[in-house]
């Protein structure tokens, strides 16, 4: 298959699942949340989506999870390595909620803030709030988004699902100039970040709450399943 027809295809998927999205119709802006595990490409879903929703003439917010940690102390107080402490502790989720979720809600004044932390220096921010139509539609990308205490604050639930070892390659290939070594990404993504999500399944079952499942194992041909096979070991 060529390159054109393999674009074309995705294409036409992201046109597709943006449909999808424009089909809730709510009073306020669309608040969607981009879950999946680490590295599954949800930021470059999140990213691809964009233009074709603003083709609807629906103005696009972008937002990440990351843009809400919390500071170094907080989020390794259980141990460097702790999946528990990366669970719990790794990010701001009351900020996020009341910067961003709750003022693009129901009743929301629709003045919000896209991000609360700058990660690279380990510091706080403090950017003015914005103010947004109710035409807008949120995209923000993350792990562990539907958590019991963010669920309720999403309008459309995207899980993107990609298997583990598929998602520990993309990982390496990313993130070794961070670790100094594939052995360093590999081993990383095995004591934190994936117990971390095999705990996050177990208590919020993201695949259970998701709207629409994706499997993104072939970025260049992503399909929409009924279910996830991402927790099988």
């Amino acid at each position: 298959m060529t390159r054109d027809r393999l674009l074309s295809r995705r294409d036409r998927f992201l046109g597709h699942l943006a449909d999808m999205i424009l089909k809730v119709d709510r009073p306020h802006p669309l608040r969607v949340a981009v879950d999946g595990v680490h590295a599954a490409g949800k930021t470059i879903l999140a990213d691809a989506l964009v233009s074709p929703l603003e083709s609807h003439r629906r103005p696009v917010l972008r937002a990440s999870i990351d843009g809400f940690h919390r500071p170094q102390a907080e989020r390794y107080r259980q141990g460097d390595d702790s999946p528990t402490g990366y669970y719990e502790d790794a990010f701001d989720y009351d900020t996020l909620i009341d910067a961003l979720l709750v003022p693009l809600g129901p009743g929301g004044d629709r003045w919000c803030r896209l991000e609360s932390f700058d990660l690279r220096t380990d510091t706080q921010l403090h950017a003015a709030p914005q103010h947004v139509s109710a035409h807008t539609v949120l995209l923000l990308d993350g792990v562990f988004l539907l958590r019991p205490d963010l669920n309720a604050h999403w309008d459309f639930r995207i899980f993107v699902h990609t298997d583990f070892e598929v998602a520990l390659q993309r990982a390496i290939n990313r993130d070794q100039h961070l670790s100094g070594s594939p052995q360093g990404v590999e081993e990383r993504y095995k004591r934190r970040y994936f117990p971390a999500q095999r705990m996050y399944h177990d208590s919020a079952q993201p695949d259970q709450l998701a709207d629409v499942i994706i499997d993104n194992n072939d970025p260049d041909d992503p399909q929409i399943t009924s279910s996830s096979r991402a927790w099988s070991d």
